[in-house]
Formats: structure tokens, C-alpha cells, sequence
């Protein structure tokens, strides 16, 4: 769909309505009516009958906008690099999940919990789940070899499968398409894991923590978000799909990955916490 252009009545319940926009941002109807009239942002789709309609794009927008203003822009300058930073892709799956989520706990853990971490989820999440997008990203070739033989299992039942790791030759394509690392990306500090699924969605993002090289690779220790909440999971897909090169992401996966999932019910949060608990005490 393209801004500007009205839509019939089927997308009518496509998109955000002005009141569930200010709802998930905290800025009202008419502030946001009065930005769009003066600055030209939002810039709402509209319905047959006139209606706004906006996305969830424009959620992380506002807020990276007033995030902007209360350190000190201006108005304008805080709509004009919140827009140029969601022209670009996310550099960092990690960074960019907790500027989306703030509210999200980080955790500091072992090596060895994050990787039984990632165990879990690729066994309980990506192998039960229906027909699911799988991302991982293993820093070094090495690390991603070890892993190798679960991950062609996995790639079996998922609809797509995408590999990041300092891949120096990419190998043929078949079930997995392996995505070589830029010399520059933070991925090279990062752990990723997600399982985008309509029933057992999933992810893990971690920065490794600087200082702990000398104490080997049993020592090193990573600053975690991990999460089953739905919408979460989405956001970090999606800015895994954006660090793709071009032609790997087809209109197929990129139409999938634009919708909004539903958010995570009471039920899952309280899981999550619970769960969240169990891993402090088993790092320990």
C-alpha cells in the first residue's frame, strides 16, 4: 500500500487509527494532527471515507521523535532524523530492539546460559513451530559450523532461514541463505536468535561485553534481551531482514514480515517473567 493513495474497504481495518496511535505513543490526536498540518509528518494513509490510517513504523517514529525533543532538538530536527534513521537499516539487531522496546530488561549472563538459551528456543520454538522465519546470527564462521548440523534440521519446517557470520566465501544456496558480515557491523559482537512464528514466536539478542577475552571463551559473557512477546519478536525480524543483501529478501517474506502480529497476551508476559527468573538463578 502507498501513502496518500485511499483504500478500499477490506484494508479498512489495516493500520493504526489516529486515537490508537496517540494510545501507543503517548502524544494526542491533535498533536499529531498539528504536526502532520505544519511539518508534513505523520503522514497518514487515508481510507475511501477519509479516515487515517497509520503503521506500526510510525509508533517507533514518534517516539524516536520525542526522544529527540527531550534532549534538546527542535521539533524539525527531531522529525527529520527520526525519519533519515528509519530510512536506513538498523545496523544492530541488539541496539535496535531495546530503542523500540525500552521497557525490555536486559540481563548480563554466561556464555554457556545464553547458548542453552538459544537451545531452548530453537528446540521447543523453531522445531514446533509452523512454517517459521529463522535469523541467527553467530558472529564467526566457527562458531556457526558447530552449529551447522541443527540448523540444516531446522531449515527443514521453516519457511526461510538466514545466517549471519563472517563469512569469507558463501556457500551455494540450498535450505539456508548465509549472509556474510560487513568488516564493520556490529553483528560482530552480537548473538541473535529469532523464531518468527505465528505460534511460537521467539528471540534472543546479545552484546558481548567487552573485558572478558582473557578469561576464554567459557568467560565471555553477553547483555541480553530475549523475549516471546510477538510484536517483539517481529521488530527484531524485521531489522534482521533489513541488514539482508539486496535480492535476498523476496516480496513474499517482506509482505509477511510488514504485518502486525497480535500482542502477547497476560497469560505469556506472566510466563515470560517467570521464566525470566529461572534464567537469573541458573546463571548463577
Amino acid at each position: 500500500m502507498t501513502r496518500g493513495n485511499q483504500l478500499s474497504t477490506d484494508d479498512a481495518l489495516e493500520g493504526l487509527t489516529i486515537r490508537e496511535l496517540a494510545a501507543a505513543t503517548g502524544v494526542s490526536a491533535a498533536t499529531l494532527r498539528t504536526w502532520e498540518s505544519r511539518h508534513g509528518y505523520p503522514q497518514p494513509e487515508r481510507l475511501a471515507g477519509g479516515h487515517r490510517r497509520y503503521s506500526e513504523a510510525d509508533v517507533v517514529t514518534i517516539g524516536d521523535i520525542e526522544r529527540g525533543r527531550a534532549s534538546g532538538q527542535t521539533l524539525p530536527a527531531a522529525i527529520a532524523q527520526a525519519l533519515a534513521r528509519q530510512a536506513r537499516p538498523e545496523p544492530s539487531v541488539f541496539a535496535g530492539i531495546r530503542r523500540r522496546h525500552p521497557e525490555l530488561a536486559t540481563r548480563t549472563v554466561r556464555k554457556a546460559t545464553l547458548l542453552a538459551l538459544s537451545r531452548a528456543i530453537e528446540d521447543e520454538c523453531c522445531a514446533r513451530a509452523e512454517s517459521p522465519v529463522l535469523f541467527g546470527a553467530f558472529q564467526q564462521k566457527r562458531f556457526y559450523t558447530q552449529a551447522q548440523p541443527r540448523w540444516r534440521e531446522l531449515a527443514r519446517t521453516a519457511s526461510s532461514t538466514f545466517v549471519f557470520a563472517d563469512f569469507k566465501r558463501l556457500p551455494r544456496r540450498g535450505l539456508i541463505t548465509h549472509v556474510a558480515i560487513p568488516a564493520d557491523s556490529p553483528l560482530h559482537r552480537e548473538w541473535v536468535l529469532v523464531c518468527d512464528a505465528p505460534d511460537h514466536p521467539a528471540g534472543v539478542a546479545g552484546w558481548e561485553v567487552p573485558g572478558h577475552t582473557d578469561a576464554g571463551d567459557g568467560g565471555r559473557r553477553f547483555e541480553v534481551i530475549w523475549t516471546v512477546d510477538p510484536q517483539v519478536v517481529r521488530h527484531a525480524a524485521r531489522i534482521c531482514a533489513g541488514l539482508l543483501g539486496p535480492g535476498l529478501l523476496d516480496g513474499a517474506l517482506g509482505d509477511r514480515l510488514e504485518a502486525t502480529p497480535p500482542a502477547a497476551s497476560a497469560d505469556l508476559r506472566r510466563a515470560q517473567g517467570l521464566l525470566e527468573r529461572t534464567l537469573n538463578y541458573l546463571d548463577r
